[in-house]
């Protein structure tokens, strides 16, 4: 019916956003970005979890990285997979949880419960952002719809 604007994009019936002349489908587009970066971000997790401690990239406290990491991978992975909450909180909990016991198998390496309950704390805590912004976002462009 009538065009919504959402930070400069033009949103039309059935969905569709228009950025200039070039047409997507809003929420295809931001499920597959969002499986992208989660991936991406996963790996990356992995890769610093169980790489040696001189490898292992360190931006602030070491609890704060771990919240934020699996924070924002849970917040992709929900936004990506948005009907498959359940399978995203045991890919994310069976991560935290199975990184850290990955890492009693590395000779420097020491892992412990409470960074993987700080994990899946983070990890839930996208999921349940990110489920929150889509109901947000489906009431918001139903309302502007009608």
């Amino acid at each position: 019916m009538f065009p919504v604007y959402f930070w400069n994009l033009q949103l039309c019936e059935g969905n569709k956003v228009e950025i200039g002349c070039v047409g997507a489908y809003l929420f295809t587009m931001i499920q597959k970005v969002s499986a992208i970066a989660g991936w991406l971000g996963f790996a990356f997790i992995v890769y610093a979890t169980l790489s040696p401690l001189e490898a292992r990239p360190v931006l602030a406290d070491v609890q704060l990285e771990h919240f934020a990491a699996f924070a924002c991978v849970g917040l992709a992975f929900g936004l990506a997979y948005p009907n498959r909450v359940v399978l995203v909180a045991a890919i994310i909990l069976g991560s935290a949880f199975g990184l850290e016991a990955l890492q009693l198998l590395t000779p420097d390496r020491h892992g412990h419960l409470l960074d993987a309950l700080v994990k899946a704390a983070g990890g839930i805590g996208g999921i349940g952002i990110a489920q929150l912004g889509q109901i947000i976002l489906r009431t918001q462009i139903n309302r502007e719809l009608r």
